[in-house]
């Protein structure tokens, strides 16, 4: 069966739009380095990471698992941001990994959230870790696509919640270390709203890392 799908739907890599492979070692490599520091114009308060720049194999990929419906890339790049987050965390600490929330809308209509499904891969890979999916945006939060710096902050300003789960209270325990993750930094306005309701509720988090940074 998979191969006649793949006769009648040639595999193509999620980065390079190579044949044979859906993920190719190319484009794995351009995820493999150490995480880089990025500033974003508005500034969430806490460091912020990338894996790669908005740009080529990291690009093509956020973009399919978005738009095009590649749910399989969840996979690729959820390893990618578990061995950036395996250099990053403080040993002996529990990691809590917080997906940036998304239009309900939008979810809807990429048939889930790919920013969660990447963040659940990376939950596999990482030993003493979470996923809690807890913010959500508010009812009326436009589209940020084609947005200026200033618009997009007016857009989520006060827009970003956190729930009130069984999950929310796990943050509150001891030895924990919350990190926002995303699928692209922009302007900085999602992680800076994100970051604002995580304090408010259950403290700052340690900082956000994104597969890639415009």
């Amino acid at each position: 069966m998979r191969t006649l799908l793949d006769l009648i739907l040639p595999v193509e890599c999620g980065g390079c739009g190579g044949a044979g492979f859906r993920w190719c070692a190319g484009c794995a490599a351009a995820l493999a380095g150490p995480p880089v520091r990025v500033r974003p114009r508005l500034d969430p308060g806490v460091p912020c990471w990338a894996l790669a720049p908005y740009a080529g194999p990291a690009r093509r990929a956020v973009v399919a698992a978005k738009e095009r419906g590649r749910r399989d890339l969840a996979e690729p790049l959820g390893r990618a941001a578990a061995a950036a987050l395996t250099r990053l965390r403080t040993p002996g600490r529990t990691l809590i990994l917080v997906p940036a929330p998304s239009r309900a809308r939008s979810a809807r209509r990429r048939g889930g959230d790919p920013v969660l499904r990447a963040a659940l891969v990376a939950q596999r890979w990482l030993p003493d870790s979470q996923v809690l999916s807890i913010l959500r945006m508010h009812p009326g939060v436009r589209d940020s696509v084609g947005l200026t710096s200033g618009q997009r902050q007016r857009n989520l300003q006060g827009r970003i919640a956190v729930l009130a789960t069984a999950g929310h209270a796990a943050i509150h325990g001891g030895n924990i270390e919350v990190v926002l993750v995303d699928d692209v930094l922009t302007t900085g306005a999602t992680a800076r709203e994100s970051v604002r309701a995580l304090t408010r509720t259950v403290g700052p988090p340690r900082g956000v890392l994104v597969t890639c940074a415009a």
